[in-house]
């Protein structure tokens, strides 16, 4: 992989990207209480936290919160006593890899497998193998309910974008224009399709952030940190 690609996807806005719904979470805690176990999911996972399961005594819940405990366990001299534990790295990422790919086989289309699928994705994207992350991404993108695939989609449109893939983002960001989830809503995308935009077509990147920055605080926030940005670009 290209040094500098490898830099970018292993960056702390590739991930955020990929596990944005965290911030959704936070927002807009009256749709956290309609969609329930959905947006959670998201925040545990976001969070390293394997509270995932709800104690309903649902196999798919019980094997990824196994697979979550996985990956939060310890290694080497760092012992926990209240997680796992393996002698070295190299055992517990075997360990985790295998376990959220048990998910994912087993449970494949829905949203424990989603969740599962996203970690092995940011996982592969970390130690360099994009082409990996993004079989991940776009198997999610493809299969799991509206709320995973929505979120697949977004973090695979900037795994294209940094890329070089322009045409492949775009496509994938205006069909979640089109069509918002309760995890990706219109505005978000229109931010994201911007960001791809300001290198390639800056004047048409301005006029979609331009039309954002009166919107609520949240939207009109990132869509000023992506006019900053723009502001950068000659």
């Amino acid at each position: 992989m290209d040094r500098q690609l490898k830099k970018v996807v292993k960056s702390d806005e590739f991930k955020d990207q990929v596990w944005h719904g965290i911030d959704f979470v936070k927002a807009h805690p009256a749709e956290i209480k309609k969609y329930g176990g959905i947006a959670l999911a998201i925040l545990v996972v976001a969070g390293g936290s394997y509270l995932y399961l709800r104690h309903q005594g649902d196999a798919r819940e019980e094997a990824l919160a196994q697979a979550l405990k996985i990956h939060d366990a310890t290694f080497g001299a760092n012992v926990q006593t209240t997680n796992l534990h393996f002698d070295t790295q190299a055992e517990k990422d075997q360990a985790m890899q295998k376990a959220f790919r048990d998910v994912v086989t087993k449970y494949h289309g829905t949203q424990e497998a989603a969740i599962a699928g996203m970690n092995l994705g940011q996982e592969a994207v970390d130690r360099g193998d994009t082409a990996s992350g993004e079989k991940e991404f776009l198997d999610i993108a493809n299969s799991a309910p509206p709320a995973y695939s929505s979120q697949a989609a977004l973090a695979l449109a900037q795994l294209y974008a940094i890329e070089g893939r322009t045409a492949e983002a775009e496509k994938l960001l205006n069909n979640l224009i089109k069509n918002p989830t309760v995890t990706v809503s219109k505005e978000e995308a229109e931010i994201a399709l911007a960001r791809v935009k300001i290198k390639t077509d800056p004047d048409a990147a301005r006029k979609i952030l331009e039309g954002l920055r009166t919107e609520r605080a949240a939207v009109s926030k990132a869509a000023l940190a992506a006019l900053g940005d723009l502001a950068g670009v000659r």
